[in-house]
């Protein structure tokens, strides 16, 4: 079913995030993870997966967007989208879902299913024994760093990769990086990112034990 929906309110994050709050269709329901296909109907072929980022009782939609301006894409064209315009999606399909307690490991946009999961455990009280990892490549690339500190506290490591940093780590999250701060192989591990950061992660987390079920990433073609 194809849904149109009425752009609320926008505000950018950072220099290249932006929040997007839309109606909501009625009966329209998903778990916190999941992404829908949203169209722009000037372009051909113009359709990306977004995660929805906001809380299950909220009566609106949020959607947490980075916007790439490199390659004059879908995202490049929502810059220029304000209140009142409209966006056109269909029925949630899979992504992420929570499985269990665990460390969610981001990089970049790759934190925007996490938002919803995080959010909606912490609204429910039941955030507690999860950690987040979100790494960024330079300090002006983070998002709603105060948010996420005041929900997760000292279970939140912010990683910086491409420039010195006096106020977060510099580090990649890398096998090295898992071995010496994940305090057990024996929870489940949420990753999204880069493909390359997935693929080298789903392979160092196996390599450290973790049985394959416990690394949860993308499926976005259920």
């Amino acid at each position: 079913m194809a849904h149109t929906v009425k752009i609320l309110a926008t505000e950018m994050l950072n220099h290249n995030v932006k929040r997007f709050t839309t109606e909501r269709p009625q009966g329209l329901n998903y778990t916190p993870g999941q992404a829908v296909l949203v169209e722009i109907p000037e372009m051909k072929g113009g359709k990306r997966p977004f995660t929805f980022t906001g809380l299950l009782a909220a009566p609106e939609l949020e959607f947490t967007i980075k916007l790439y301006h490199d390659h004059h894409g879908v995202t490049d064209r929502l810059t220029d989208y304000k209140p009142g315009d409209t966006l056109k999606f269909a029925n949630p399909l899979g992504a992420i879902k929570y499985q269990g307690t665990g460390t969610f490991m981001a990089g970049g946009a790759g934190i925007t299913p996490f938002l919803a999961i995080l959010r909606n455990l912490h609204k429910g009280g039941r955030l507690d024994g999860n950690a987040l990892w979100f790494s960024n490549k330079t300090v002006k690339d983070i998002f709603l760093e105060k948010e996420l500190r005041e929900m997760l506290g000292d279970r939140l490591r912010l990683l910086i990769t491409r420039e010195p940093s006096t106020c977060h780590e510099n580090a990649r999250i890398d096998k090295e990086y898992v071995n010496t701060h994940a305090r057990n192989f024996d929870q489940h591990f949420y990753l999204c990112g880069p493909e390359k950061m997935v693929t080298e992660l789903s392979t160092a987390l196996r390599e450290l034990g973790v049985h394959s079920e416990n690394v949860v990433t993308e499926d976005l073609d259920s």
